[in-house]
């Protein structure tokens, strides 16, 4: 296996536990706990009942930002499949933006939801960390597939050479 389908496989298995660690992050109620209860993005529950979260403005713009992440996750996982699989494909730099977007939507999600709850006695928990740990792997996915299209990019402008470089 070459370089760039090295490439091309580490950044569908990043993006891939980008996209778990993120859909586990925004579907649990374990962002923040705090004495004799958690909540969530959705949730809180405390003394084993949960109820609904009143609609508040950085809750919900986090809430949307982490499902159109996972969107975004998904569609780049599709297309990096897509790309792995069609020897030729040329949708390196497409798949690479989809997931420096997905990378954004988390930035700016963890970050508002840190923010807004950095000044509590509360304790973050581990869907909050799953969600942080997320960002780096759709990232790190992102330049996966960058580096794997400048690489087909290169070897397709040096075959007409007449040097073997």
């Amino acid at each position: 296996m070459g370089v760039k389908r090295s490439l091309q496989s580490g950044g569908i298995l990043l993006g891939f536990l980008a996209n778990i660690l993120t859909i586990l992050s925004m579907a649990t109620n374990y962002w923040i706990h705090y004495s004799g209860g958690h909540s969530g993005l959705w949730q809180e529950c405390s003394g084993g009942t949960c109820s609904n979260i009143s609609c508040q403005t950085m809750l919900a713009v986090t809430g949307a930002c982490m499902v159109l992440a996972a969107g975004c996750s998904i569609v780049g996982l599709v297309m990096g499949l897509r790309i792995l699989c069609q020897e030729g494909d040329s949708r390196g730099r497409t798949t690479s933006a989809i997931f420096f977007l997905c990378g954004l939507l988390l930035l700016i999600a963890m970050t508002g939801y840190t923010v807004k709850n950095a000044g509590k006695n509360d304790v973050f928990s581990w869907s909050c960390f799953s969600g942080w740990l997320a960002l780096p792997f759709s990232v790190f996915a992102g330049f996966c597939f960058l580096l794997a299209d400048m690489i087909m990019q290169i070897s397709d402008a040096i075959s007409g050479f007449p040097v073997c470089l």
